[in-house]
Order: structure tokens, then C-alpha cells, then sequence
């Protein structure tokens, strides 16, 4: 993206939707979970108060802007650094989107404001909404999710309202991490709440890329194949994203910079982005570092490039 936006980033590689451009409704960091795998670092602003964090008005435009100068991606997101449902005209954006636009819809929420009957409303015309459960009580959410205030029977009972009302399709995402909630049992239990919701899909995540908290480990794919059984249906283990055609948009050292400030990624990662040579890729990220305006993290053998948020 050539362009600068304050709210809209990308299109970024999605391991479920390929080329997706995000729609940022908060700032840095808000929301009402403090989840120890998140790969964006540990929740600035911890909270479950709805309301318009960022302008409407200014989203619309950009929106409108970037349909009319671009308008490539194969999936619309809410997502970006925060949890988009808190955004109280979250709703009013889709509805925006569809009425400019053809392309599809998603949000991804944690599901934890589904209790609350005018955010399911408002998700309503989106194509796709993936929400999560990765915790079985109270006591595991607390450990896991880390929430504004703890209450797992609500969470449960708000993505079971919304999977009734919703006519979209609905994927479930359970994240995963070793010695926390990846023993078999525990996982049953996961898997007995995930029969209540009876998502269109259930898919099993882990900690691929750098967390909030080093406890967040990593599964192996053996191990997450075997508590994939657990589920049914049998869950799908979510695979490293695949670009499946040459982007049409180009790179520079901003677009790869704004990309690495809402998720780390690797060379290979950026690469597949942009469609750059990995040679090229590593002489802007290169820059980039010099400059102090990146960084890089070692995790499972993989070196990621994250935007140094202080510059």
C-alpha cells in the first residue's frame, strides 16, 4: 500500500484469508483481554467499555479512498491491534464496506463482548467471524486470557447466542500451548463448550510467533494432530499462510514498516507479501534496522522483524 492510513493496513498474509486488508477500530493495544500468547505484546489499555476509540468518519474515508485508488485483497478484516468489537460503530464500518464493495467480510474477535446482544447485532453482516475459546473455566481463562473482569459462562453463553443468530460462516479458533492447556483432558473440555457453540469450523492454533509471555510455548504439530481427534469435527491445525498468487500491490520501506508495526514476520513472510526477492526484502529490512526503526526476535529457530514501537 503506497498510501498511508492512519486505520487501514496491509493487505497482510493471512494464514485464513490470504491477502487481507486490516481495519484497525482501536488503538495500540486495547482490549478487554490480556492474552499471554499475543503476538502484538502484553495489553496497554485493559478494558470493556464500548465506544468510538477512532473516527468513523476518518475509516470511512480511507475505506473510500483505498477502494477507489486500489481495492485488491481477497478479504476485508476488523482486526489489527486491538479487539474490534469494542468499537461501537463496528456494525455501521461493515455496512459501509458492503455497500462500496463486493469483497468479503471478516472480523476476529476474541468473542468475549458476544454476550452483549448489540455487539452480536452488529456482527451480523459480516461473511466471516472467527472467535476463540482456548480456556475451560474461570480459573484457565484468568491464566490464559487474562480478562478486563472473569466471567467464562458468559463468554461461553455469548458465542452460543451468537452461532444461533448468525447465518455467515463461523470458525472457533483454540490457541494452544504447552504445559498450559494442552494436556488431553483439558483439551476435552475445550472441545465439549466448542460442541455447544458448533462452529462451522474449529481450528487449532499455537505460538509460532514471538508471545506476550515466554510461558506461552509452542505444541508440536504431532501432538496438536493427535487433540485435533479430540474435536468434533476434527479440528483443523491452522498451517503457516500460504500466498497462492503474486500480490498487485508494491512494496517500499513504509508499506513493509507499517506491516511489521501490527505483526512480526519473517523475510520469507514479507517476501510472499510483496512478492519480492528474499535479496530485496533483506536490503529495505536492512535500512530499516539501521535506523532503529525495527528489530528482530529469535523464536523456533525462525529470526522475525517487529517494528520498534518507540520510534
Amino acid at each position: 500500500m503506497s498510501q498511508k492510513y492512519k486505520h487501514l493496513f496491509g493487505p497482510v498474509p493471512s494464514r485464513r484469508f490470504n491477502r487481507s486488508l486490516g481495519v484497525d477500530l482501536t488503538p495500540f493495544k486495547t482490549c478487554c483481554f490480556d492474552c499471554i500468547f499475543c503476538q502484538l505484546g502484553k495489553t496497554l489499555n485493559l478494558t470493556n467499555t464500548r465506544k468510538e476509540y477512532v473516527s468513523t468518519k476518518e475509516i470511512k474515508y480511507e475505506l473510500d479512498d483505498w477502494f477507489e485508488k486500489d481495492g485488491q485483497a481477497d478479504y476485508i478484516t476488523m482486526a489489527g491491534s486491538g479487539e474490534p468489537t469494542l468499537h461501537t460503530d463496528i456494525g455501521e464500518i461493515i455496512s459501509h464496506i458492503k455497500a462500496k464493495s463486493c469483497i468479503p467480510v471478516a472480523v476476529l474477535t476474541n468473542g468475549y463482548l458476544l454476550q452483549n446482544n448489540e455487539v452480536r447485532k452488529s456482527l451480523l453482516k459480516a461473511d466471516t467471524v472467527k472467535i476463540s475459546l482456548s480456556a475451560w473455566d474461570n480459573s484457565s481463562l484468568q491464566l490464559i486470557n487474562r480478562p478486563y473482569d472473569t466471567n467464562f459462562d458468559a463468554l461461553v453463553e455469548g458465542e452460543v447466542s451468537f452461532a444461533k443468530e448468525y447465518k455467515g460462516t463461523l470458525w472457533l479458533e483454540v490457541f494452544l500451548m504447552e504445559g498450559i492447556n494442552s494436556d488431553p483432558e483439558q483439551v476435552k473440555q475445550i472441545a465439549k463448550y466448542a460442541q455447544q457453540i458448533s462452529p462451522n469450523k474449529i481450528q487449532l492454533n499455537t505460538s509460532v510467533r514471538p508471545t506476550a509471555e515466554a510461558c506461552a510455548k509452542k505444541v508440536s504439530y504431532e501432538k496438536l494432530k493427535t487433540l485435533s481427534e479430540i474435536f468434533t469435527p476434527n479440528a483443523e491445525i491452522i498451517a503457516d499462510f500460504i500466498i497462492s498468487e503474486t500480490p498487485k500491490f508494491i512494496a517500499d520501506e513504509n508499506a513493509i514498516y507499517e506491516m511489521l508495526l501490527r505483526r512480526p514476520c519473517t523475510l520469507k513472510q514479507i517476501s510472499d507479501v510483496f512478492g519480492m526477492h528474499l535479496n530485496e526484502v533483506a536490503k529495505y529490512t536492512g535500512k530499516l534496522q539501521k535506523d532503529g526503526k525495527i528489530k528482530t526476535i529469535r523464536q523456533y529457530d525462525e529470526t522475525y522483524y517487529s517494528a520498534s514501537k518507540d520510534f
